[in-house]
């Protein structure tokens, strides 16, 4: 049997080669399981961190509906990929696509409006630097799907896989930058007992004579 091109995994039911793309690396058991669950920790933790930017930004965004929009999108964007992690795309693949569409879709709006929010708020006069910053991980994270759907139909599957990989590891970026803003402020939960009180999330900001916490 002729051995499959370095970069190629061969599948027990077809004779085409598959590419390691984001979604075939995590197709097959064991590695399946592993990336279900990274998947699924992953949209758990980035819909916190979105919660938590959405109740940094409340009290200071003027236009509430932009705060509000990005909330909604990487919400969705979160719920997609669960969908990319759970249903595998040679398992489920019209499912598994339309989670890949949510996450990478939603997520490059939510990283555009966030770009735009980080100007217009300025957070302790760091709003600049963070804003272009992330306009500048925006457009590589847009470029690069725009590279991936552009070399895939061309036949440039290698290439096309650099960019995705390149995509997810951009996003992930990102999101880190959200540490700039959250070092200034401080969120604490407050559970009460059965009095009828409800729970209540409270956000302080943090003095500027004490350390940074969180």
């Amino acid at each position: 049997e002729r051995i499959a091109p370095l970069g190629t995994k061969r599948t027990a039911n077809t004779n085409v080669s598959s590419f390691s793309t984001f979604s075939i690396a995590g197709n097959f058991p064991p590695a399946s399981c592993i990336f279900s669950e990274v998947m699924n920790l992953s949209a758990f933790f980035g819909f916190i961190i979105v919660v938590l930017r959405y109740l940094q930004l409340k009290p200071r965004l003027d236009k509430a509906w932009l705060n509000v929009g990005s909330l909604a999108a990487f919400s969705a964007g979160c719920f997609g990929m669960t969908l990319v992690g759970n249903f595998q795309l040679f398992n489920d693949e019209m499912i598994h696509n339309l989670g890949t569409f949510m996450t990478f879709g939603l997520g490059t709006l939510f990283c555009w409006l966030q770009s735009y929010i980080t100007l217009r708020v300025n957070i302790r006069n760091e709003g600049r630097t963070a804003g272009i910053v992330r306009f500048l991980l925006s457009g590589t994270i847009t470029l690069c799907m725009i590279l991936y759907f552009s070399l895939m139909p061309q036949g440039l599957h290698v290439q096309a896989t650099q960019c995705q990989w390149a995509l997810v590891m951009f996003f992930l970026f990102f999101i880190g930058t959200f540490a700039i803003e959250f070092r200034h402020s401080r969120f604490s939960a407050v559970c009460t007992d059965d009095s009828g009180t409800p729970v209540n999330l409270a956000l302080s900001e943090v003095s500027r004579y004490q350390p940074d916490e969180m």
